[in-house]
């Protein structure tokens, strides 16, 4: 059977309790001091009874934080049983109900402090003997509960301030995780496309040397000429890739650019496709991701033809707007290609690498409805400036 739950100013976890057990007995001790050098109105040593309610009025602080109102209640009560004790004795009971004054107002809700304060007060001056203690009882109520609340919103403003500080450090490490998970994906197409692209034409060639070995030796010496260029340019870039993984504060070689692509085309061109290229429109400087994008897209465009087009010709157009650059790469493929084995991220990588910079990409049948396959990509241009050709 579930327990009923009590209200959290009526009952409070219990942690170490010799704290509270110190304050009750410093407070009692501090009360008690005083009466030792009074004595009653008519001059006879203190009563028995004053050093009762003088325990029962500061001692029951030790349970405090178990049970607040509880105790405010029981301090108040024997600190009004005071008067039965010495009339006429000049030293209120007051330490032990503003201590626990003081708790109530800190930990409990509205609903209980505000009523328990009140009735405080009320009991205070029923059972003072004169105007000025009752003035003074009431000043050091108010201050006791004024005091109790400035700490309750000093923890309040600390647990805020934790709590806003532990959702800061989630959303840092989320950002973080995030931001490791895109440059993964990033490593990850640049590997593509740098092994897709470079063993794409390494076959090509490997294929066309044997070919013309007896009756052309020289374009055969050439095709193995490009084997070992492409081979080498693979491993240079693979090998910039792995020092930035293995060193981030080692040296970074600049992403390749739109302007690299001529010598993009002419590589693919030793491959044995005829790859022309056609600008359009004035060129001008473009973002550095957009840059890098524009080049990986023609890039895969045309490793793609090599490896599954079975085409003649490619042709790359770059056609500058006022805000884009738009990009389409055509050949007159068939269809049927070398059938080199296919890493199965060349067009999502296409369309998350436009995407990466704010564009678009898509793939498909021509046009112009003639035998081949088009890529096609728009990418957002910086603001018109003097620039540069590509």
């Amino acid at each position: 059977m579930r327990a009923p739950s009590v209200p959290f100013a009526l009952r409070r976890p219990a942690g170490s309790r010799w704290p509270e057990i110190t304050l009750a007995l410093v407070t009692t001790a501090a009360q008690m001091a005083p009466l030792l050098f009074l004595r009653s109105g008519d001059g006879r040593p203190w009563h028995w009874w004053g050093y009762a309610v003088t325990i029962g009025a500061s001692l029951p602080l030790a349970m405090r934080k178990r049970a607040p109102v509880a105790v405010l209640l029981v301090c108040a009560t024997f600190s009004g049983l005071y008067d039965l004790a010495a009339p006429l004795a000049r030293q209120p009971l007051w330490y032990g109900t503003l201590i626990a004054l003081y708790g109530v107002a800190s930990v409990s809700p509205l609903r209980i402090r505000v009523p328990v304060f009140l009735a405080i007060c009320a009991i205070g001056l029923a059972t003072v003997g004169s105007p000025d203690t009752a003035a003074r009882g009431v000043v050091l109520y108010v201050t006791a509960y004024a005091l109790g609340r400035a700490s309750a919103g000093a923890r309040a403003e600390a647990a805020a301030l934790a709590e806003r500080a532990a959702r800061l450090e989630r959303e840092r490490r989320i950002d973080e995780e995030r931001a490791a998970e895109r440059e993964r994906a990033r490593i990850a197409r640049d590997m593509h496309d740098v092994l897709a692209h470079s063993i794409s034409l390494m076959v090509v060639q490997a294929e066309a040397g044997p070919v013309v070995l007896d009756t052309d030796p020289a374009r055969a010496s050439a095709a193995f000429g490009a084997i070992a260029g492409t081979g080498r340019d693979a491993l240079d870039q693979l090998r910039r890739m792995l020092t930035v993984l293995k060193d981030e504060d080692g040296p970074r070689a600049p992403q390749p650019t739109i302007h690299d692509l001529p010598a993009l085309t002419r590589q693919v061109a030793g491959a044995g496709l005829a790859v022309t290229r056609t600008v359009e429109g004035e060129p001008r400087p473009v973002p550095a991701d957009c840059g890098a994008a524009a080049y990986r897209i023609v890039q895969e465009a045309l490793t793609n033809v090599v490896k599954h087009a079975g085409a003649d010709r490619a042709e790359v157009r770059l056609c500058w707007r006022d805000d884009t650059l738009e990009i389409r790469v055509v050949d007159d493929g068939r269809g049927a290609g070398k059938n080199l084995p296919s890493g199965g991220n060349g067009l999502t990588g296409l369309r998350e690498r436009a995407a990466a910079c704010g564009g678009t990409a898509t793939a498909g049948p021509r046009e112009d409805r003639l035998p081949g396959f088009e890529v096609r990509a728009r990418l957002p241009l910086a603001a018109p400036e003097m620039g540069v050709r590509a």
